[in-house]
């Protein structure tokens, strides 16, 4: 058994280059925003009739802000001291009260601007003028794929994250916005001033990997001929709280969106556990909206986590709750508890190499957790003696979020490699219209380039203790899964 300790990837100020201003947005409240103290979950029995829940709400002294009721799940505000209490009645299965349960975003690293002089070089075959600088890309064979598909309009991939800059040349042509919409409080808001970033550009990069415009501009994406919509599931302090996730899965699910990206996990434990009171009906209703959005034709795809541990293996975590919500415990994780929404069932699970292929030191593992890897970068910049330098992590666009300005810079982590494979995701869609989640995301692994496992113990950054690992398994191994994506098999 061993200790978990959480080594999330401090974030730098966002770069920018050749930065355009943006737009003013006239802000939009939030529906639901004012009145209640107290958000909460409330489940009514799954597959029944949410009517009783909502009486056992307003009969607590609360009120109904959204309801789901495809999977018996409403969410609720109240000021009401013990209104947990007061509406468990017969009819709801679970009440759980989500003040405190966020989430801090992995934001990754962002490392640096990009100078004008690699602005001036080229290497992408369509003229992108920053492609030289992605060598993530000729990695996973993007420019042999955009070849036949750069992929169809009508694929939407759902960034649920920080918001996308709509102003960003880059990304501009690219965002379905009549499907996006912010989920801050668990209720959807479809004004574009509201899923636009406000403190973060962490969902604006992951885009940019995703879909940026083959247009002469910055960079390309690995799907520049698909959509993304963006789902704000992150508030301005960085937090995701568990009813903006659930109605992140249950917004992609209802507005035709075949795959989603989440470089994130829910709760301010790292690993949710069932067995525990607190946490069961965060799980619950997770899981439920995770399911539905599958059985609507949703491929849900997450990243493995910046942790370096192996997800699949008994340990103890002493470092949450991570928020401040209450102090820190040392709890036993067991096959009970789940990194959510990266270990939930069918969802395509992604960890991160950089540009050797080898696992990035950051990387979180476990054998049968991890589906797939991709790049993600790998510097190692705070260990004497490194060679990687920084342009081995990821170059996407970006957006300052105190001046308004657009750019690009680099990010990395396992945040960054999700949606490489998201984006793979949405070339195959393209070039096999109709594949169902489960056949998506096999045709996924059953392409990739297997990665075969170092030898012994795996220790990328000799001098910073902390960083080994063990890597296990065959044909599909604990850091890589079946491989690394690759964009040209899945679309030929």
């Amino acid at each position: 058994m061993r200790s978990i300790r959480r080594k999330a990837l401090a974030a730098a100020s966002a770069a920018v280059l050749g930065a355009t201003a943006v737009a003013a947005a006239t802000a939009v409240p939030a529906a639901g925003a004012a009145g209640a103290d107290a958000s909460f979950l409330v489940l009514a029995p799954d597959g029944g009739s949410t009517a009783a829940a909502a009486a056992a709400v307003a009969a607590a002294g609360g009120t109904v802000v959204a309801a789901y009721d495809q999977i018996g799940v409403l969410v609720a505000r109240s000021a009401n001291p013990d209104f947990a209490r007061d509406a468990a009645v017969p009819g709801v299965e679970a009440v759980a009260a989500t003040t405190g349960l966020g989430t801090a975003l992995d934001e990754g690293q962002t490392l640096a601007e990009v100078g004008s002089a690699v602005q001036a070089a080229t290497g992408d075959p369509t003229g992108e003028p920053l492609f030289g600088q992605q060598w993530d890309m000729p990695q996973i064979e993007v420019p042999q794929a955009h070849a036949v598909t750069t992929g169809d309009p009508n694929v939407v991939v759902g960034v649920l994250d920080s918001g996308i800059s709509s102003s960003h040349p880059d990304l501009a042509s690219q965002i379905a916005k009549d499907k996006s919409a912010s989920c801050l409080g668990g209720v959807a808001d479809t004004s574009e001033a509201a899923w636009n970033p406000t403190t973060s550009d962490h969902g604006t990069h992951v885009a940019g990997t995703i879909a940026a415009a083959i247009n002469g501009v910055g960079v390309a994406g690995v799907a520049p001929g698909v959509k993304v919509a963006a789902v704000k599931v992150v508030n301005d302090a960085g937090f995701i709280y568990p009813e903006a996730a659930v109605c992140g899965f249950m917004w992609a699910a209802e507005h035709g969106m075949q795959v989603t990206n989440n470089s994130y996990y829910i709760d301010p434990w790292e690993f949710n556990c069932r067995n525990d009171a607190r946490q069961r009906p965060v799980w619950q209703a997770v899981q439920r909206a995770i399911r539905y959005s599958q059985s609507q034709g949703v491929l849900n795809v997450a990243s493995a986590g910046n942790s370096n541990i192996d997800l699949a293996h008994t340990a103890v975590d002493s470092g949450s709750p991570n928020d401040g919500s209450g102090p820190v415990e040392d709890r036993t994780v067991t096959a009970a508890c789940l990194d959510l929404p990266a270990e939930a069932p069918g969802v395509l699970t992604v960890s991160a190499v950089g540009p050797t292929e080898q696992k990035s030191y950051y990387s979180s593992y476990g054998l049968g957790v991890v589906d797939v890897t991709a790049p993600g970068g790998d510097t190692r910049f705070r260990t004497q003696g490194a060679r990687s330098t920084l342009t081995d992590a990821i170059l996407s666009t970006t957006f300052n979020t105190t001046t308004k300005t657009n750019g690009w810079g680099y990010k990395q982590g396992t945040s960054m490699s999700g949606p490489h494979a998201a984006g793979v995701a949405a070339l195959a869609l393209s070039a096999h219209p109709g594949l169902r989640p489960g056949q998506l995301a096999a045709l996924l692994e059953r392409t990739a380039n297997p990665l075969t496992c170092p030898a012994g113990v795996y220790n990328p950054v000799p001098l910073l203790d902390g960083y080994e690992a063990t890597c296990s398994g065959g044909q599909r191994t604990s850091f890589y899964g079946a491989g690394n994506v690759n964009a040209y098999d899945v679309v030929r």
